[in-house]
């Protein structure tokens, strides 16, 4: 992700991005009022999924998701804190940001978008569009529309060593709020493109491969190439016909339990891990 401009403005706050003092913390800004602009800001990027597209931030919420940004060298924006956490706050997050506020508890959980809300959070630039690299070990998202699935998908990528995903239109927004926490940290250590034209795929130098119910060789007897790239659809749909069409392999997952499916972002762990395996034979 790219890092905060040197000056801005987030939600009317004043944004900077110089390093921080080592031997001391700056003074936080604390905000009171739920009809500040700031609040309002933060509230946006917590519960409308499209919001960081528009103002070209995301919110992450809880210290297990700020310390993976953290872990991946990205540095915050701003770090949010509610007034009980900073009473009595952790050395390991008093200098993380080029901006802190604190907020007033009951402030925090109208933020949240928890059922039991976190004490802290971080604000983060949103990173420009990567451009697609043809030759890297990849997952397409077609019209994957559940943010749990999708979230789900981007830390098996992540674990797997797909590093780029590439989610065509009509599949859930990658910087979602749903999708962030499902993915735990995923998203920092990957190569995402969203909302990409079904077209985007001709581009890719790797073999396409889909799961079928019907045909192709079970995976266990004949895993994929790597790399390749992964083609996982829409969770009623599965995948459109013109991109099926493309693939150079189709294969099946046994399932000797006699199931009909598989849950898409279960399949997707299935697949991935056979690739890897097998890549790393």
């Amino acid at each position: 992700m790219n890092p905060p401009s040197s000056s801005g403005e987030l939600f009317g706050l004043a944004v900077g991005s110089g390093p921080l003092s080592s031997d001391k913390c700056a003074p936080p800004m604390r905000v009171t009022s739920k009809d500040n602009v700031f609040v309002k800001g933060l509230r946006r990027l917590a519960h409308d999924n499209l919001a960081y597209r528009k103002h070209g931030q995301v919110w992450l919420e809880g210290d297990h998701l700020c310390r993976a940004a953290l872990e991946r060298g990205q540095r915050p924006a701003v770090a949010v804190f509610s007034e009980s956490f900073w009473a009595n706050p952790r050395v390991e997050w008093l200098q993380t940001a080029a901006k802190s506020v604190v907020i007033p508890d009951r402030l925090f959980a109208d933020i949240s978008g928890l059922e039991s809300p976190a004490s802290m959070g971080f604000v983060l630039e949103l990173p420009n569009p990567p451009a697609l690299r043809p030759d890297m070990a990849t997952v397409v998202l077609d019209r994957v529309q559940d943010a749990g699935n999708v979230g789900s998908i981007l830390r098996s990528a992540g674990a797997f060593g797909f590093r780029q995903i590439v989610a065509l239109k009509g599949s859930a927004a990658l910087w979602s709020p749903k999708v962030l926490r499902a993915g735990m940290g995923a998203h920092f250590g990957l190569h995402l493109i969203e909302s990409a034209d079904p077209s985007a795929v001709d581009a890719l130098a790797v073999p396409l491969v889909i799961t079928s119910s019907h045909q192709g060789r079970f995976l266990h007897e004949a895993p994929p190439p790597f790399p390749c790239a992964w083609v996982l659809g829409h969770e009623g749909q599965g995948i459109g016909k013109a991109l099926a069409a493309r693939a150079a392999f189709a294969v099946r997952i046994a399932q000797p339990g006699g199931e009909e499916s598989l849950n898409v972002a279960a399949a997707a762990a299935i697949c991935l891990h056979a690739s890897a395996q097998a890549g790393a034979r």
